[in-house]
């Protein structure tokens, strides 16, 4: 029985990361979308790619892909992009933490449609995802978060500019605990379908069960509450893997200045299908 409730616990909590992992000698990926096939390649110690449709014609990206590697403070060498906008000077940037599974191409297309508006965006991957170093835990993304802001902080094509801290589902619910804290070193906060906490999504799964085995570590709801400055939460009431009511519950519990953006589609889909609304969101946020 105790076997039981250790391998189930372990189970429960290794579901939140599932991570893609690139080897570090990788010079040439093939992404399959269901319009084409992406082929990218990447040169130098840093990862930086180069992406070809059908294997032979460049993309045209409105925007520059600067790639980074840097330290994090558990040692970890982490994956990052730099993203700007080709033809605007960015005024803010948003730091993206994505969610829980793949790596930096397959999760920036969730955010990058609101590079046209404007802002610069930095991404990286967590430990064990992509090029990123080490092992993918909770305590990790932690600590992952923290030193990715550091990073950012310290470019000077960041350091004038307003810093929010933009995350999506998993990256949500982590958002929320780096922005609280270090509410010194944001501008604002943006939390697309994220769950309140480990266990209330545990629980969506496996009921009592699965609040009882999770482990919660931090969460979401309870570090909202001591954060200060402006936050926008945004979830989709079609959302089929976090609950809407979850969305709100974070909402409920922040303090003003907040606002809460109700959209439609998919889950994290907000920029897709939103991004002059969401960017007219933010700006609004901090009074731009």
């Amino acid at each position: 029985m105790l076997l039981f409730w250790f391998f189930t616990s372990c189970s429960f909590n290794k579901m939140y990361l599932q991570p893609k992992k690139v080897p570090a000698d990788t010079k040439k990926l093939t992404i399959k979308t269901a319009s084409d096939s992406t082929l990218v390649f990447f040169s130098s110690d840093t990862h930086q790619p180069t992406f070809l449709k059908y294997g032979k014609d460049p993309i045209d990206l409105n925007f520059t892909i600067e790639s980074v590697v840097f330290k994090s403070s558990n040692g970890n060498i982490l994956n990052g992009w730099v993203l700007k906008p080709k033809d605007k000077i960015p005024t803010i940037t948003l730091l993206h933490f994505h969610g829980n599974a793949g790596f930096l191409i397959s999760q920036s297309p969730a955010i990058t449609p609101l590079i046209e508006h404007g802002f610069q965006i930095f991404a990286f991957d967590y430990s064990g995802f992509g090029f990123s170093e080490g092992k993918a835990t909770r305590k990790n993304v932690l600590i992952d978060a923290n030193s990715a802001l550091s990073y950012m902080k310290n470019r000077p094509d960041i350091k004038n500019t307003k810093v929010v801290i933009y995350g999506q589902s998993l990256g949500g619910h982590l958002a929320s605990v780096v922005a609280e804290q270090r509410q010194s070193d944001i501008d604002g906060l943006v939390i697309e379908g994220a769950f309140s906490s480990h266990k209330d999504i545990a629980a969506e799964t496996a009921g009592f069960f699965g609040r009882i085995l999770v482990r919660e570590k931090y969460s979401a709801f309870k570090s909202i509450i001591t954060f200060k400055k402006p936050v926008l939460v945004i979830h989709s009431s079609e959302d089929q893997i976090i609950p809407f009511k979850m969305g709100k519950k974070i909402f409920d519990n922040a303090n003003a200045p907040k606002a809460f953006y109700e959209i439609k589609k998919c889950h994290i889909c907000g920029p897709n299908f939103y991004s002059e609304e969401i960017s007219r969101e933010i700006k609004k946020m901090l009074n731009i």
